[in-house]
């Protein structure tokens, strides 16, 4: 009978390619670069903090941004993710600082900040770590540590194995551990459930074959010499600012229900705007700078319609001043003084000079712009603004500090609990490398359902089919995990 053979054959052929190319197809480790975490760490200390009794407030630091109602975004994930046994380790770079409670002295009795969390799996188990420096409820006592066990993650459902870039997990419930309790000032004790988490990693495999390295003695391509700038110059230069991030929510939100858009060369760094391509001078020696940077960018919204551009910074004298030319509906107020802000930290090393986030306030000029707006009567003159950063390279070939990296994709931000997602259901950012893989699978599945289909027919003719119900395989839902108190 010719049946037999054929399907054996096909079998045969299928059992070959499976053999040959499946261990082609195995998954190499990977380096984490990029990516976001979401977490609100504990939204009824938010709460707490920002309500009638503590009457304080939280401020972001290190390009931390704020997402949706009450969750924090940390950004530049970096680390490392294996996809055969599933070990996965990610840092993020930011931090929020809670503060509450003052005191006569303008001190805070509440004042704890949380920053670089860092999430590891591995064997079912997983764990987010941060650096904590909190002052203890009842005694007042500072302490800082870096990288406690802050809080256990439920991750014993997920299966990490097999991922492809990016990763996302998605609203993971966390606990706090006996350490974090600790680390928490006293504010809530072990096995609290705090907020879910919801993260993205961007995965960077390594090559299966390294290139070769040139040999001893061949000749290599000439070096571009870095030359030094004409004195009172600089090579390109850089500042950050975001505004203030309340306005960036009152844009963005329900009743805002508006946008920002960047054009002219300004990037979005996720809690703040850069304007890039500065032009100008600076003295180190005096501290001064005089600088003019490209980019927009434009709030547009109910009620709303407020651009900035030509955004230009005057540093001396330990002061500086960020302006820039306001359009409104009313028309354009070119080199509008909008932010003075604290330029004492201006300091140069090596070929960079840099301020990092200095305090910034609202000016007369800035209050004016802002008048046009539905939020006129919240932005008077010394209203404190979110903070200015600047980067100047000295010399060409200096490189500028990175925008926060946010990643190629982000976890969903909704309120609402979700099962967690597994990690092997991300999408591979540079494309499958099993194509070729694929294509061969179906080619044999073609060739079995060929022998498949002769034995069919033949049975048919010989003896009449019977009809059969398709049955298709529903994946479980898995449990929604608890939500945030």
């Amino acid at each position: 009978m010719p049946a037999r053979p054929a399907r054996t054959l096909a079998v045969a052929l299928l059992a070959a390619l499976l053999g040959a190319l499946l261990p082609a197809a195995a998954a190499h480790a990977g380096t984490v670069q990029g990516g976001r975490l979401d977490w609100g760490i504990k939204s009824s200390f938010q709460s707490y903090v920002t309500g009638p009794v503590a009457k304080g407030s939280f401020k972001l630091k290190s390009g931390a941004a704020t997402v949706g109602g009450s969750l924090f975004r940390f950004h530049s994930a970096s680390g490392s993710y294996d996809p055969d046994s599933g070990t996965f380790e990610a840092s993020y770079s930011g931090g929020v600082t809670f503060q509450g409670h003052q005191k006569p002295d303008g001190a805070h009795e509440l004042d704890m900040t949380v920053s670089r969390p860092t999430v590891k799996i591995s064997g079912g188990r997983g764990t987010l770590y941060a650096d904590v420096s909190s002052k203890a409820k009842d005694t007042g006592a500072v302490t800082s540590q870096s990288q406690v066990p802050f809080a256990t993650l439920g991750v014993g459902g997920i299966d990490m194995k097999g991922g492809r870039s990016p990763l996302t997990l998605t609203n993971v419930p966390a606990t706090l551990t006996d350490q974090g309790a600790k680390a928490f000032a006293g504010y809530y004790a072990a096995g609290a459930q705090l907020d879910p988490v919801s993260l993205s990693a961007d995965v960077k495999t390594a090559p299966a074959a390294q290139q070769p390295t040139a040999p001893t003695g061949t000749p290599q391509a000439p070096q571009t010499p870095e030359t030094s700038q004409a004195p009172g110059t600089f090579a390109d230069a850089a500042v950050d600012w975001g505004v203030r991030r309340t306005f960036r929510e009152y844009v963005t939100g329900s009743i805002g229900q508006g946008k920002w858009t960047l054009a002219e060369g300004a990037q979005d760094g996720g809690a703040l705007f850069r304007f890039p391509q500065g032009k100008g001078s600076y003295d180190g020696q005096k501290g001064v700078l005089d600088a003019a940077f490209a980019g927009t960018v434009r709030f547009t919204g109910a009620d709303l319609d407020l651009k900035f551009g030509k955004v230009s910074v005057k540093v001396e004298n330990g002061k500086g001043v960020l302006s820039a030319d306001v359009t409104t509906a009313a028309g354009t107020k070119n080199a509008v003084a909008l932010v003075e802000f604290d330029a004492g930290g201006l300091k140069t090393e090596g070929k960079l000079a840099t301020l990092t986030e200095a305090p910034a306030m609202l000016t007369e000029g800035g209050s004016e712009a802002f008048r046009t707006t539905a939020l006129s009567s919240m932005y008077k003159a010394g209203t404190e603004m979110d903070p200015v950063s600047l980067a100047v390279a000295l010399e060409s070939g200096a490189q500028l500090p990175a925008l926060p990296d946010l990643g190629s994709t982000a976890p969903p931000a909704a309120a609402s609990p979700s099962a967690p997602a597994p990690a092997a259901t991300g999408a591979d950012a540079e494309g499958s490398s099993n194509t070729g893989l694929y294509v061969a699978l179906a080619v044999a599945l073609l060739v079995l359902a060929g022998g498949a289909a002769f034995l069919v027919v033949r049975k048919r003719r010989t003896t009449g089919a019977t009809g059969a119900d398709a049955a298709t395989d529903a994946p479980a839902e898995a449990p929604a995990p608890p939500g945030a108190p």
